[in-house]
């Protein structure tokens, strides 16, 4: 240990001896690793935000939906089944006797056009008949008034749950709780306002207006109409037995025999989540890439700089070995001389790349993110980067003759 501390004070002299070469060397590592920790940070952020996002959007929920016809191509492919929509008897049946939050929904329009008095909004307003679990379930809360009671949506009342964006479109600042609405020449009362959730992703979330369930199948009704049930899990790590539950429900509801296969869908809401982490993984890879070469880089400069020091201080290792140091005492000396510099390259590097990736983090508004694990891989990389660095000059430094190394000018 007392020969480790007096090398680190060699290297630390060193360094100072020869300032401006090996600050320069420095930097270069802390570019590679502050590449590394800012992206994975950045990474993580996005991740993060991400998974927050799919929260809100409901992503401990799982929808049952009408199965998607099979395609045929060619004349040799498969025959198109036709799968029998989920009627509301099914629907509502599967929602008394499964023992978890359910909801029930259908389609209603996603090209109603709401009207309050003069003022009249787009043409792209998604109309949606639900009950009163159905925000539960979707992810919505509520920033102004009320949800559905289950009598209301039993006797098919006329009330509205409006987005913010339609609120804002038609109502400008003013409330619009207890207001009447059109929507496809009827009146609507409205009783709250969605708290928004944004529209990206092509999710319109703002833009949507619920109504009772049974309002909707009265008014906007269809032949062959389905239904979507959505089931909330009581916890995340419950989804996958949750949803084996409820197919194992859904197939007695649809009076299935053991050997027919499914005719309904199961949609998980984190389905989408789980293809963004999948691409992203590919631009960590990438990032992990751009960081190693970024090291391999300047572990070359840093071999270099070793060597040229080696060059420089044969007098110095002569008179080392001439005092009683050994060949290994040497190499150690030029070894851990690599790992300072590396590891100060490493230091100033990694705290570079929190901050990057937070700055990420802070924009796209995230939490802060501490990345322990690509912290304590940049402190291994660097190590690693030294040991490969300074194996070549120690070992000259450790083979250099004494009396040849003390005539050396």
């Amino acid at each position: 240990m007392k020969l480790m501390i007096e090398n680190i004070k060699i290297a630390l002299q060193s360094i100072r001896t020869n300032l401006l070469r090996t600050v320069l060397t420095i930097f270069i590592i802390a570019i590679g690793i502050a590449a590394l920790v800012g992206i994975q940070t950045a990474i993580e952020s996005i991740k993060s935000s991400i998974s927050e996002n799919f929260t809100s959007m409901g992503a401990n929920t799982f929808n049952i939906r009408n199965k998607s016809s099979n395609v045929r191509i060619g004349k040799s492919g498969v025959k198109p089944k036709r799968y029998a929509s989920i009627s509301y008897a099914e629907a509502m049946r599967f929602k008394n006797e499964f023992p978890v939050i359910t909801s029930i929904s259908s389609w209603a329009s996603s090209t109603a056009s709401i009207t309050y008095k003069s003022k009249k909004s787009d043409p792209n307003i998604n109309v949606t008949g639900t009950d009163e679990n159905y925000i539960l379930t979707a992810g919505y809360k509520l920033s102004e008034g009320r949800n559905f009671t289950a009598s209301e949506v039993k006797e098919g009342k006329h009330l509205a749950l409006i987005g913010e964006e339609v609120k804002n479109n038609i109502f400008d600042n003013s409330s619009p709780l207890g207001k009447l609405i059109s929507i496809g020449g009827n009146k609507y009362r409205v009783i709250g306002v969605l708290a928004a959730k944004g529209s990206s992703m092509s999710f319109g979330g703002d833009k949507s207006c619920l109504i009772p369930l049974t309002n909707a199948r009265q008014y906007f009704g269809y032949a062959g109409q389905s239904f979507t049930i959505s089931v909330l899990s009581e916890k995340s790590e419950m989804l996958n037995s949750t949803i084996g539950q409820a197919i194992a429900k859904m197939r007695v509801v649809r009076k299935l025999k053991p050997i027919e296969e499914d005719n309904f869908d199961i949609i998980r809401s984190d389905n989408l989540t789980q293809i963004m982490f999948e691409n992203i993984k590919y631009v960590t890879i990438a990032a992990l890439v751009i960081g190693i070469i970024t090291l391999f880089g300047s572990a070359i400069g840093l071999m270099n700089i070793m060597l040229v020091s080696v060059t420089e201080r044969t007098k110095e290792i002569g008179t080392r070995k001439a005092l009683g140091a050994t060949s290994k005492i040497i190499r150690w000396q030029f070894l851990i001389e690599a790992i300072v510099i590396c590891q100060l390259g490493g230091i100033i590097g990694i705290v570079l790349g929190i901050l990057i990736g937070n700055i990420t983090s802070i924009v796209i508004g995230s939490s802060f993110i501490t990345p322990w694990v690509w912290i304590l891989s940049g402190v291994a990389l660097c190590i690693v980067v030294g040991l490969i660095s300074g194996f070549f000059p120690a070992a000259k430094a450790a083979k250099l003759d004494p009396i040849e190394a003390l005539r050396y000018e």
